[in-house]
């Protein structure tokens, strides 16, 4: 279920279907399908980084991922709110995070983003579906899935790891 109360309160499509389809692609190999903690690396015994946020899923685990992901779904919404706004820029906080990472140690974390809910994106909030191009042209995230593109497309990323 996603994290909203009463009638705003629904399943977590997308989530459940990014976790069925990294699941069925890893075939047997772990991967962190519902991070209850922050992300950190490490080096040896010394840590190096620990994230701000949660993340909704990482490979293979929270501690030194090669790959994390964040889906941002927002079914049952009926106006525009600031709810996506902070989507956004903690996608972005995120990705500038993982591009410290890279800079001063050197590790590559593979940073996604899963969108859905055209009427939110595309209806209402065309100029943060902006934001997010502009995330992507930045470096701040590798790669941006799009509603039911997930299907064809996150199984080819999830083998990109492998």
């Amino acid at each position: 279920m996603n994290k909203q109360r009463k009638e705003k309160r629904h399943h977590a499509y997308m989530v459940g279907m990014v976790n069925m389809l990294t699941e069925r692609e890893l075939d047997g190999r772990g991967f962190a399908d519902n991070p209850r903690g922050l992300t950190v690396v490490t080096d040896g015994g010394t840590l190096l980084r620990t994230f701000s946020r949660w993340m909704d899923g990482a490979y293979p685990d929270i501690r030194n991922p090669r790959a994390v992901w964040e889906v941002k779904e927002y079914y049952g919404t009926k106006t525009f709110g600031s709810r996506v706004a902070d989507g956004v820029y903690e996608t972005m906080l995120d990705g500038h995070e993982l591009a410290e990472l890279k800079a001063t140690e050197g590790r590559k974390v593979l940073h996604y983003l899963i969108v859905d809910d055209r009427f939110t994106w595309w209806d209402c909030g065309r100029s943060y579906l902006c934001r997010i191009v502009d995330m992507l042209h930045m470096g701040l995230v590798d790669e941006v899935v799009f509603g039911r593109e997930v299907i064809t497309r996150w199984p080819e990323i999830v083998q990109e790891w492998l």
